[in-house]
């Protein structure tokens, strides 16, 4: 997984009017998740952005509610490529990945922007691309490769992640698909449907015509 650098704010107004003239600015709103659990009640100080989110009676986990320059993201929103986020807040680094992005529905520019704290001994479920390799026995005949998902969702350690999910299809024949169930990678643990296609040799009209003739 490729790493981006990236300074935060820590953001203590909340409200709609505060989230509208961060946006005049350049700015967009955020929040990093999956912080530290703690015992309830919680005594120590929260740092600047902080705040306590209940889990149940005994426990809760800490959020911060940071602000980062739109133009200082453009790199890690526009690109299928999967980035280990170096949040900078408050003079601490936080190790992080970025799990959703909000859109403006007209203008499709970004809302807010939801962090995953990540820990080397804690999996998460990422999506990750798909990336094909190879020349398909079924296409060599005359059929036509199709992708179904371009991204797979994979739960693991962060550390273990990987830009990419190299599909090789050379034996794939024609009118013949590649499930989820039917993969494997090391040390991921493949979290969609196991019937769901990621992949498929389908049947072209010149295919079919060259079975029918091979038939007579």
């Amino acid at each position: 997984m490729k790493k981006f650098a990236l300074n935060a704010e820590p953001r203590t107004e909340l409200g709609k009017k505060s989230v509208k003239a961060l946006r005049k600015e350049g700015k967009i709103p955020a929040v990093i998740n999956g912080g530290q659990i703690v015992e309830l009640p919680y005594t120590a100080a929260l740092k600047e952005g902080q705040k306590l989110v209940e889990i149940d009676e005994k426990r809760g986990i800490i959020t911060t509610d940071i602000v980062v320059n739109a133009e200082d993201v453009r790199k890690l929103i526009y690109t299928p490529d999967i980035f280990e986020v170096d949040l900078t807040v408050n003079g601490e680094e936080i190790k992080a990945v970025m799990k959703d992005l909000q859109f403006q529905p007209v203008k499709d520019t970004v809302l807010h922007i939801d962090f995953l704290q990540v820990y080397p001994d804690k999996p998460i479920v990422m999506e990750v691309p798909v990336q094909i390799e190879g020349h398909a026995e079924g296409v060599k005949a005359g059929g036509k490769l199709t992708m179904s998902m371009r991204k797979l969702k994979v739960k693991a350690p962060y550390t273990e992640i990987p830009e990419r999910l190299v599909i090789n299809v050379d034996n794939l024949g024609l009118g013949k698909s590649l499930a989820v169930g039917d993969l494997h990678f090391e040390g991921l643990e493949l979290m969609n449907a196991k019937n769901a296609v990621v992949c498929a040799v389908q049947l072209t009209r010149a295919a079919r015509g060259a079975a029918a003739k091979a038939e007579k």
